[in-house]
């Protein structure tokens, strides 16, 4: 078993502890920082604080028009519209300044917010010819008789193509972060990820099960396992690691272990080091007088 560190400070990605770390490039804030060369550079695709706040035409809207932004119900940042053209070469942009520092890549906040997004007039259009295109090869209803599963397969083909598009520019390992939901069509209708379709383009997801405390971990075997179950590609498992009492954190990272090719322990490296520490010191054989 491996460990790794998720980060946004340059300083942390050679601690010794650490098998691997993750450098946010682009977290979801919009702050862009360097790539590194000794770390798996990470962007923040479709989350943007400061893009949404300068330009509300990227942001994505349900049928009644509401915004996709941190002032909703369920959302902790601003999402960005993955139709946006833009936008995307943008990111593309972002993504081959990462594989030119260092060769892996992480890809994170890939998807439509949820079920009910995007319906602007760019996500409406493209959905009409998407739909007029598989008509004429004989692959689908006629417009006028299309309905949500049609709608889901169309977000589907979008984001499909842009992670197409980006493994293209990645020429190492293609790591890729899942919302950490498992079960039935729920990652497919809720954000438009096609893992049948995303399988092969990925070398391995990371499943961030976060909690600020991990006072119990029931959960985390539930939602890792039912992971482990679904894909055939690796998995990881990421931890939070911010102010956690070290003992729970190591309890969590022996549930995390038995399902991932690695344990990453996300924004606080200090209290993931003591944690190994620990765990290091405590597999010593002692001796007895």
């Amino acid at each position: 078993m491996s460990y790794g560190v998720v980060t946004r400070n340059a300083e942390e990605v050679d601690m010794a502890e650490f098998d691997l770390a993750f450098y946010e490039v682009k977290d979801v804030s919009g702050r862009a920082n360097e790539p590194l060369s000794n770390a798996v550079n990470m962007v923040s695709c479709f989350g943007d604080n400061a893009a949404a706040s300068e330009n509300p035409d990227l942001v994505p809207v349900n049928p009644e028009g509401q915004e996709a932004t941190r002032d909703r119900t369920y959302f902790d940042w601003a999402y960005i519209c993955p139709t946006h053209e833009g936008y995307k070469e943008g990111l593309l942009e972002i993504i081959e300044d990462c594989a030119d520092a260092n060769e892996d890549v992480r890809l994170d906040d890939v998807g439509f917010p949820r079920p009910e997004y995007c319906y602007c007039d760019r996500c409406n259009q493209a959905f009409e010819q998407w739909v007029e295109t598989r008509h004429e090869r004989g692959e689908g209803p006629p417009p006028a008789e299309t309905g949500p599963e049609d709608r889901f397969a169309w977000r589907a083909s979008v984001i499909t193509e842009f992670v197409e598009d980006a493994v293209e520019r990645i020429p190492g390992k293609t790591y890729f972060t899942l919302y950490p939901d498992p079960y039935g069509d729920h990652l497919y209708e809720r954000s438009g990820l096609d893992l049948a379709a995303l399988e092969p383009l990925v070398d391995e997801f990371v499943i961030p099960l976060y909690d600020m405390a991990y006072s119990t971990t029931y959960w985390l075997e539930v939602i890792a396992s039912g992971f482990a179950d679904r894909l055939d590609t690796p998995i990881s498992v990421e931890l939070y690691a911010v102010n956690v009492d070290i003992d729970d954190l190591l309890h969590a990272t022996d549930v995390a272990e038995a399902y991932g090719e690695h344990v990453l322990f996300g924004y606080d490296a200090s209290n993931a080091r003591a944690a190994l520490r620990r765990r290091d010191a405590e597999s010593r054989e002692g001796k007895s007088w």
